[in-house]
């Protein structure tokens, strides 16, 4: 079988030896007979793997010893309601920085259980090309949290550096660039990530969260919608997705033994400059439309000079074995996605299709 190279925005490419490791072991997982999709969430084999995972998971995330991980099911979205439904009290607001699609539906959710508020719109002509400026924060110093998406996958922005929001509990969606770069997670009271991007195949959330904060969630809301049972019950208050908790477990120790973060942050820089740079380089034919200084490293966004040329791109591209690179539904145009599995060489043959088609269709 030849694979093809995966730059799908989510579920996305995941790291060949994690694939290939568990073909090996699906039948039979380290020889108990069983397979781990088998295995009681309850008994020795997955508990094992489940407090591993946890534990790999904070190690590599850097989480201070005030933080605790935890897994949750539902991926991010379910986050964006949970997140509201433990901390925003009647009578608080929270403050939320809109810097994209996935943004606004958290400011969306979170208003549906309370009062919520934007602190700050970037938006221009609809689009997100850029992120707010520190003058353009309107943050409000007695909010409950405020929250911020650190990659815009649609529109192709990320935070390089996170703002100062005064002491108020910051919470982060890291969906997508979680673990492509060290996570800062000291700066957070609240870290959440679906998996499919990073981290894992898709239906499961990992979520970092300061102890302290998390003694004033409340208490009045159904537990398999609240954080502390979750950490009191070890991730296992209810059967949780077993298979995708073991792959994020395979995933983890690929990217410790490619290392860590910092690894990961390496990678992926040289993998955006590749792109990018080409981008520039041929920018009478591609137009890379996010301002230099929020590129995203995770999501290359770029349009060719017609709706007709973005279609051929993709088209042409599937046919060469590159898979993924519709832009999406929303924006159109093409979007390269460069998550931790993406290699270096499955950024070379992109760019070298690039410059093939720009050839002959320029």
């Amino acid at each position: 079988m030849t694979r093809k190279i995966v730059f799908n925005a989510g579920p996305s490419a995941l790291p060949l030896p994690v694939l290939e490791r568990a073909k090996e072991e699906l039948l039979d997982f380290e020889g108990t007979g069983l397979s781990i999709l088998e295995h009681s969430h309850r008994g020795k084999a997955f508990t094992r793997v489940s407090e591993e995972t946890l534990a790999l998971f904070s190690e590599l995330m850097e989480l201070p010893k005030t933080h605790s991980a935890l897994f949750v099911q539902g991926g991010a979205s379910l986050q964006f309601a949970m997140l509201a439904m433990n901390f925003l009290k009647p009578g608080a607001s929270a403050d939320y920085l809109v810097t994209g699609h996935w943004a606004k539906l958290a400011l969306q959710e979170a208003r549906r259980l309370g009062t919520a508020r934007a602190a700050a719109d970037c938006a221009e002509k609809g689009a997100y090309v850029r992120l707010p400026r520190a003058g353009e924060l309107a943050l409000d110093p007695k909010a409950a949290y405020v929250h911020l998406t650190t990659n815009n996958t649609i529109f192709g922005t990320q935070w390089a550096e996170y703002p100062d929001v005064k002491g108020v509990p910051l919470v982060a969606d890291m969906s997508s660039d979680i673990l492509s770069r060290p996570a800062q997670a000291s700066k957070f009271a609240l870290i959440y990530a679906g998996a499919q991007k990073n981290l894992g195949p898709a239906g499961l959330a990992l979520v970092a969260v300061n102890r302290d904060w998390l003694k004033q969630a409340r208490t009045d809301v159904p537990d398999i919608l609240r954080y502390q049972i979750h950490l009191d019950k070890q991730s296992l208050y209810h059967t949780p997705p077993t298979f995708a908790v073991y792959l994020a477990g395979l995933v983890l120790k690929w990217i410790k033994e490619n290392g860590g973060a910092v690894g990961m942050a390496k990678r992926n820089e040289e993998k955006a400059g590749l792109l990018y740079g080409a981008l520039d380089r041929l920018s009478g034919f591609y137009r890379a439309p996010v301002a230099k200084e929020a590129r995203s490293r995770m999501n290359v966004v770029f349009r060719l000079p017609s709706e007709e040329l973005d279609e051929a791109f993709v088209a042409e591209a599937g046919k060469a074995g590159m898979t993924g690179l519709k832009g999406h539904r929303s924006t159109g145009g093409v979007r390269a996605s460069l998550y931790n599995a993406v290699s270096r060489r499955d950024v070379e043959t992109l760019v070298s299709f690039m410059d093939d088609f720009a050839r002959k269709r320029g």
